[in-house]
């Protein structure tokens, strides 16, 4: 008799792991499954973004622009440093034992919580009425436990370049990307998206010449016009990133020591780049490889992804999607929130996630955040809004802390005041933008917003002026 559980989890990242916790609490025996590994072999959960994304991209950010500012920027506070060496062995080692901690700590959470682990990849070997067996394969030890409920949780994989081999060598991805073992002298980045910028600044800051080429036309399309305009303009003059918008990426050649790319600038001129690097950002693609779809009828688009409804109930009974493999924004916070609302809408709660509410961070320096819509958004849809706008250089604690670089704007509606969404581009913008995601979620106006009490001094005092030019009754600008 194989293991019989009521919930299982296919994959351990932001979302899987997430739901598989709040499964248990919720008192379903539950299973999660993930194949992911470290060095030694051993199981590491948390997915890509716990163990080659999101926390140790941000743990080499921190540390390079330590490297930095002792360089560049603590002169100006009257501090003055002898010689500064960096060494990257070491910074590559803190960021791996800051993985460890994480990941450490998901398997204390599912020790506490009562969750199964098991390692390997999970795949749909048949079904059975309502209940489905799954096929758990670690190498050469295979194993089928049976579910009733099954959550698909096996987020997504690096967007492929036609033509381009990975080897993680000298043509790199995000895993890459977070191990190269020297700063290199020359680094090309192809995709100047959130992965492509963030590592171009890593190693821009440790001393790397970086040059990052765009398709798109526009840098940062996502993003506010204006906030995209700003940060442009400092990440090309502060950071030093030379940023080419509008290109065409020809032939790229892999020599024994560096990478041969020929492209074209957006007015057509030709060029041939040699960099000892080359990191490819150009995207993510949803990872059901090997899932097993077929054996029991699960529908997948043609983009790749898991068809669900609102509530992520995929076309087979019992069986839900949730994170990067189903519609929407490829966000780790976003599968979390989605894995929860699955745990609980299988004990009959009736919970919600709110896409237009779901905040976006980019972590470069500065920092770029938002939440709702953005001013050309509103302008597409005709929406008549009013706009307030407060900049860092005129916010007390931005300038003591000498990052008084860019802004908070908030977009209200004109008839109602009710937010429609909030941009910044600046110091701890992450941090800021969650005060406009409550506000949202409470449907709130920027007066409310102009009546609250900030502290000061702090940078959240530019998020209460913002609201106040909602209405031109800015104190300070």
């Amino acid at each position: 008799m194989s293991q019989q559980f009521d919930v299982v989890v296919i994959g351990g990242g932001p979302g899987g792991y997430v739901a598989a916790i709040r499964a248990a609490q919720l008192g379903f025996s539950t299973a999660c499954i993930d194949a992911t590994k470290n060095a030694e072999g051993k199981q590491s959960l948390g997915g890509t973004c716990l163990n080659v994304g999101c926390i140790p991209s941000k743990a080499l950010l921190q540390s390079s622009e330590n490297y930095h500012n002792t360089i560049h920027g603590f002169a100006d506070h009257g501090i003055t440093a002898g010689s500064v060496k960096v060494d990257i062995a070491k910074m590559l080692a803190r960021k791996q034992d800051i993985i460890n901690k994480n990941t450490g700590g998901i398997a204390y959470l599912f020790k506490k919580n009562k969750v199964t682990s098991f390692l390997g990849y999970g795949s749909f070997k048949s079904r059975n009425g309502d209940k489905y067996q799954i096929e758990i394969k670690d190498g050469d030890k295979v194993e089928v436990i049976e579910a009733t409920h099954v959550i698909i949780a096996t987020g997504s994989k690096v967007r492929q370049l036609p033509g381009v081999a990975i080897d993680n060598q000298l043509v790199l991805d995000n895993e890459g990307a977070l191990a190269i073992p020297a700063v290199p002298k020359k680094l090309g980045v192809i995709g100047g998206g959130v992965i492509g910028l963030e590592m171009g600044s890593v190693w821009k800051r440790l001393g790397a010449e970086v040059t990052v080429l765009e398709a798109a036309p526009a840098f940062l399309a996502a993003a506010d016009e204006q906030v995209a305009k700003e940060a442009f303009k400092l990440f090309s003059k502060d950071t030093g990133l030379d940023i080419q918008i509008g290109v065409k990426i020809g032939e790229i050649k892999t020599g024994k020591k560096d990478v041969t790319v020929n492209w074209t600038d957006a007015a057509g001129a030709e060029h041939k780049s040699e960099f000892d690097k080359l990191i490819v950002a150009i995207g993510r693609v949803p990872n059901t490889d090997g899932l097993g779809a077929d054996a029991v009828g699960l529908k997948i688009n043609e983009r790749g992804q898991i068809d669900v409804d609102g509530d992520c109930r995929t076309n087979l009974p019992n069986v839900w999607a949730i994170g990067d493999v189903v519609r929407g924004p490829m966000l780790a916070h976003k599968s979390s929130e989605e894995g929860v609302a699955v745990a609980e809408r299988l004990a009959g709660q009736h919970p919600h996630v709110d896409f237009d509410v779901i905040p976006w961070v980019i972590y470069t320096n500065p920092e770029i955040a938002w939440v709702g819509k953005t001013e050309q958004q509103l302008k597409a849809e005709g929406v008549e809004y009013k706009k307030g706008q407060f900049l860092f250089s005129a916010n007390g604690r931005a300038l003591a802390l000498g990052d008084s670089k860019g802004f908070v704007k908030m977009l209200a509606c004109a008839k109602t005041d009710r937010i429609l969404g909030v941009h910044i581009v600046g110091a701890h913008a992450s941090e800021l933008i969650t005060e406009a995601v409550v506000a949202m979620e409470f449907k709130a106006s920027s007066e409310d917003i102009a009546r609250i009490v900030h502290a000061h001094p702090s940078l959240s005092e530019a998020m209460h002026e913002a609201a106040l030019g909602c209405d031109k009754r800015g104190l300070h600008s």
